[in-house]
């Protein structure tokens, strides 16, 4: 088998965000692939980047009082984190922000420009007079001009389910400042892709895509393409347009070169040669890995620009649908909207992985992770019979035989079975239908512990635990777990690793299949995997849940002093006797406590003064201030109060008002000293 040349990338994650499980499982979808490839004695390179520009990115720093740069560099730092906690093997992870992504935007642009297929034209757009920017459609909400539903974004109703443009809402405001937005004309440039029709067409239904995203393509296809914005006005984080001061590249332009100049970076510390790789003509092999809801991008304007451009097109591109949990879309109020850090705190990445890998197939459906199955099918599968197999037989040849195994084995049939299913196992590998792969693998695993069930080496033991025939059957089990763990490698490296160390053996590869271990010795078996805990899972499922409610109730923090803390949103406005009806109270903070299982909150006691009868009046208050405070130094200092608001139940227990303060929040976050002449139970005018 000649070695292959693959190049493989997976979606940019956003450099605005955490990562979470969605992300995780097109990340472990792919990492399965790339490490079988790998396994097979394939050249297979896999590459990554934060995708680190836009409007979001700036506002994002700004709320936060921090640089753009200083912000992508502290994502970037997490993203790695967790992608690492969760075994995803990475040749280079790299930003969308860099010099060499720079270099070839501003190389594929000039390029597509001379070739005549860069138009420019003015547009009208909306523009917020505060902040002086130009406003997308998600920045934008108003009242819906079909069922005049509030609070509706830019270019579509929720409610209704109706489309328009902004400029048709009623009331339209900028979600930023909170400002009327007004009309305002400005050049754009546009990509003009309608002059690749022919060529995506063909290219589409070239064995590229799968099916229904090439059938879906055609819809579109067969419709009029329109040209592509590809420009932004300033203020704008990204790449500014050569020879067009004040004009940045759209971040989608940039971001899927992102992959090049990730991979031109690797080149710069290998011997990898980024042409061979990205020119037309080579013999290598380019494979992008990607969520449903950006097939436009990577299968309209990424070939076509990559054509325009004198690159080659992927010679796959590999859409997945959704995660969900519990069978419906992720949410953070019920728990199931799980960052990767939140998840790797309770339970170990390889449940995950194997999970995943058990239920994903090559299409484009939406995948659930089922909580409840989530535990059974890997306490099942992986604990009750792969784990189980080795358990089972491994003391026998460790107290009996001084771990060695025999030269000849108990059943060959068995073992031979098990080697012929390579090349099925093989193939649903490689064509991403890891569950019908994982199906097979433990229908042989069903078969192993059947074979021992039907030996019961325990009672041959029992009579003489020296016996050659318990030594073979041992053996043979043992040689049945080394198979399976070879399948599962490229789903469990990790479990694969502990398994070598126990079978005291060099990395396996997929060509350890076609052998066997025979007169060797092993180590003293230990536990590759304990069972799935479910009080763990709920622990996961309510760290998450305390995570969404303190955020409900914590301060939000204002943005750079110097923009008027104008990014903050508005809310709607509220009449004199609406407001009138708050009362608002001085409070001493008597106790402060931790929270168990809440990374923000604190529970305060406080004390609101006298009532009539000259009794205190206390509160049980939970506040987001756990970052800025100890909570044996917050004992009698004073904050200002809500004391008339309806008491929340919460997880941690009921919620009898919301504490104020001030700062930018985080660690800065101030409240008022006693000797600063505020008494418990004042009001504040």
């Amino acid at each position: 088998m000649s070695t292959r040349k693959i190049l493989v990338t997976s979606a940019l994650p956003y450099a605005n965000g955490a990562i979470h499980l969605g992300h995780m499982m097109e990340a472990i979808q792919t990492d399965i692939w790339v490490r079988l490839q790998n396994l097979l004695g394939h050249d297979c390179v896999y590459v990554c980047a934060d995708d680190a520009h836009g409007t979001a990115i700036m506002l994002s720093a700004q709320r936060q009082g921090i640089t753009p740069q200083q912000l992508i560099d502290t994502v970037n730092a997490d993203h790695q984190k967790d992608y690492a906690g969760f075994h995803i093997r990475f040749d280079n992870f790299y930003s969308t922000h860099t010099l060499e992504n720079r270099k070839l935007s501003e190389s594929i642009y000039k390029t597509i420009d001379e070739n005549g297929h860069i138009a420019k034209r003015h547009i009208k757009q909306l523009f917020d007079p505060e902040k002086g920017l130009f406003l997308a459609d998600r920045y934008i909400s108003g009242t819906c001009p079909k069922c005049k539903a509030a609070d509706q974004y830019g270019d579509n109703c929720e409610s209704c389910g109706s489309t328009y443009g902004p400029a048709e809402l009623i009331n339209p405001r900028s979600t930023i400042s909170g400002a009327t937005p007004i009309e305002k004309e400005s050049e754009h440039f546009f990509f003009k892709l309608p002059e690749f029709k022919d060529m995506l067409r063909t290219w589409t239904r070239s064995g590229t895509l799968q099916e229904p995203v090439a059938n879906k393509l055609s819809e579109w296809l067969d419709d009029e393409l329109q040209e592509w914005d590809i420009s932004r006005d300033a203020p704008y984080f990204g790449f500014e347009i050569p020879d067009a001061p004040g004009k940045y590249f759209y971040v989608w332009l940039d971001a899927p070169i992102g992959y090049m100049a990730s991979f031109q970076n690797l080149c710069e510390r290998s011997n990898y040669n980024f042409d061979e790789y990205w020119k037309v003509g080579g013999d290598t092999e380019l494979f992008h890995f990607i969520g449903k809801d950006i097939i436009n991008f990577h299968t309209l304007f990424w070939p076509a620009m990559l054509t325009s451009a004198g690159y080659r097109t992927p010679t796959a591109v590999y859409a997945h649908g959704f995660l969900t949990v519990d069978g419906t879309k992720m949410s953070k109020s019920r728990g199931t909207f799980i960052n990767a850090k939140t998840y790797l705190k309770h339970l170990n990445p390889e449940y995950l992985r194997y999970y995943l890998a058990a239920k994903l197939s090559s299409g484009v459906d939406d995948l659930d992770l089922n909580l409840e199955d989530f535990s059974l099918r890997v306490n099942s599968d992986l604990v009750g019979k792969v784990v189980n197999i080795a358990s089972r037989c491994a003391g026998f040849i460790t107290k009996g035989f001084d771990g060695q195994l025999s030269s000849e084995l108990d059943n060959p049939l068995l073992l031979a079975e098990m080697q012929t299913a390579k090349k099925e196992i093989t193939d649903h590998y490689q064509g991403r239908e890891y569950g019908k792969a994982i199906r097979l693998i433990m229908s042989l695993a069903d078969k192993a512990n059947q074979y021992i069930n039907d030996k019961q080496p325990w009672v041959i033991a029992k009579e003489n635990k020296q016996s050659e025939e318990l030594q073979q059957i041992c053996s043979t089990g043992i040689n049945c777990f080394r198979l399976l763990i070879i399948y599962l490698k490229p789903v469990l490296p990790e479990m694969a690793a502990q398994a070598e160390e126990f079978l005291d053996i060099s990395e396996l590869s997929w060509d350890d299949l076609d052998s066997l271990l025979l007169g060797h010795e092993i180590k003293k078996f230990k536990p590759l995997m304990t069972r799935v805990e479910a009080d763990k899972v709920l622990a996961m499922v309510s760290e998450t849940q305390a995570e969404f409610e303190a955020s409900q109730i914590d301060i939000k923090p204002p943005t750079d002093p110097q923009a008027n803390d104008s990014s903050v949103p508005f809310e709607p406005e509220i009449d004199f006797e609406d407001f009138a009806k708050v009362d608002l109270r001085i409070a001493e903070i008597t106790d402060a406590t931790h929270v168990e299982g809440a990374e923000k909150l604190l529970k305060l006691t406080l004390d609101l003064g006298k009532d009539l009868q000259g009794e205190t009046i206390t509160r049980t208050v939970f506040s987001g201030i756990k970052a800025a405070y100890d909570p044996a130094s917050l004992k009698g200092k004073l904050t200002v109060v809500v004391a008339n608001l309806k008491p929340r139940k919460m997880k941690f227990g009921l919620s009898e008002g919301m504490v104020l303060a001030a700062g930018p929040g985080g660690k800065d976050i101030w409240l008022l000293e006693p000797h600063e002449g505020a008494k418990p139970g004042m009001r504040v005018a």
